[in-house]
């Protein structure tokens, strides 16, 4: 899947891949403001606060350094028959964004169709999973105070001015369940300045930051964080103890009494480890991960006439030398046959695919092949909802 936002972050980072992330902070400008304002802007943002029923901790509210209570920005929104849905009061809201406070909406991408499909590039691009959270910061307010993050960070300046400061780790790599507690933020300050619209900035796990508007006057903040999850040489562990459960030796008691059983243990489990590599269980992550949320397709509201596919990651297509391919990802395995390849390359490379078009480069059978990835999920259909998170950022398949 090629993305406009993935292009722009590599250029403004100097980056030539994902292989990058993790390996040390950058910083860099996108010289695109289509781009900038096509990903979200404040309005936006607000709408969506505006339209959803949304609770802490997706939706939370900060001013002077302290949380806002919900009860002071959020009222029961009451049907006439009496069912009551918490919503934001956006009156309530607008004052304290009046006043200067932060905004911040954890998992953008499970709201918003264009965050959604940036994730799921950024997904493709990395191997890794993605959540997005977006932080919008008006007048004089300030932002989270020093922290660091398990994770890696991929920063995008929306709109305005923010003051960052951005200091070196102080525990190699920490992680969310660690050893130490690492508390005690490093004094090596890497880099201090102001971002704005358009910088991006990449923050590897483990280094501490803040960033505020304090003393900035009038003007507003919008930025958004990728936040990328890497595997781990500890998730590799907790998989193989998933895989040991096969084993009988794994599953007997252990015999505190006796103290017997030790070596063939020991034994066993260096085979494990020497069966199931690394490289194993990064394949197997992909492979195995779960199906997204999409809508359903049903034929009674219409034909199908434009899928997507969208899996957290590529698909893997395998040629078989007995006239089939294989398909694998979250958690499927389907076999086709070998005339169904053409198709199954179009539909299965991350951009919208209108069939009427796509049967004239692929031939017919393509509308065959989209009605099984999308009974099996791995395609959705294309509802303007979900294409509109496409437009002027992804390429069709076809069109």
């Amino acid at each position: 899947m090629e993305h406009r936002l993935i292009g722009a972050i590599e250029t403004a980072l100097g980056w030539s891949g994902a292989e990058e992330l993790g390996k040390g902070f950058v910083r860099g400008s996108m010289d695109d403001p289509a781009l900038v304002s096509r990903i979200m802007t404040p309005n936006r943002l607000l709408d969506i606060a505006m339209r959803r029923s949304l609770n802490r901790p997706q939706f939370r509210c900060f001013q002077k350094g302290e949380e806002v209570h919900p009860a002071i920005y959020y009222t029961d929104s009451v049907s006439p028959r009496g069912q009551s849905i918490p919503m934001v009061n956006m009156r309530s809201l607008g004052r304290l964004l009046q006043e200067g406070a932060t905004v911040i909406m954890d998992q953008a991408n499970v709201f918003d169709p264009t965050m959604e499909v940036a994730c799921r590039a950024l997904q493709w691009w990395s191997r890794e999973r993605v959540q997005v959270n977006a932080y919008l910061t008006t007048n004089d307010a300030a932002g989270f105070p020093l922290h660091w993050d398990d994770h890696d960070v991929v920063i995008v300046q929306l709109a305005g001015e923010k003051e960052w400061e951005v200091r070196a780790a102080s525990r190699k790599v920490p992680m969310y369940r660690d050893s130490d507690p690492n508390n005690t933020p490093s004094d090596e300050i890497i880099w201090s300045g102001v971002m704005r619209t358009g910088d991006v900035m990449h923050i590897p796990r483990g280094h501490w930051h803040q960033a505020t508007r304090t003393g900035s006057g009038s003007g507003k903040s919008l930025h958004v964080t990728f936040g990328i999850t890497k595997r781990t040489g500890a998730s590799w562990l907790a998989w193989l103890g998933d895989w040991c459960r096969e084993r009988e030796i794994f599953r007997h008691d252990l015999d505190r009494w006796h103290g017997t059983g030790g070596e063939d243990l020991t034994a066993a489990a260096v085979q494990l480890v020497g069966e199931r590599s690394p490289a194993d269980f990064l394949a197997a992550y992909e492979q195995e991960t779960t199906l997204p949320r999409h809508v359903p397709f049903l034929d009674i509201l219409g034909p199908l006439d434009a899928v997507v596919c969208t899996t957290h990651f590529p698909p893997r297509i395998q040629e078989r030398g007995d006239e089939t391919v294989d398909l694998v990802a979250s958690g499927k395995k389907l076999t086709l046959a070998a005339k169904a390849l053409p198709s199954l390359r179009l539909l299965l490379s991350g951009g919208p695919v209108v069939l009427e078009s796509a049967a004239a480069v692929v031939g017919a059978d393509v509308t065959d092949v989209a009605e099984i990835l999308v009974k099996e999920e791995l395609c959705a259909v294309l509802t303007p909802e979900l294409s509109s998170g496409y437009t002027d950022l992804v390429t069709n398949a076809v069109s």
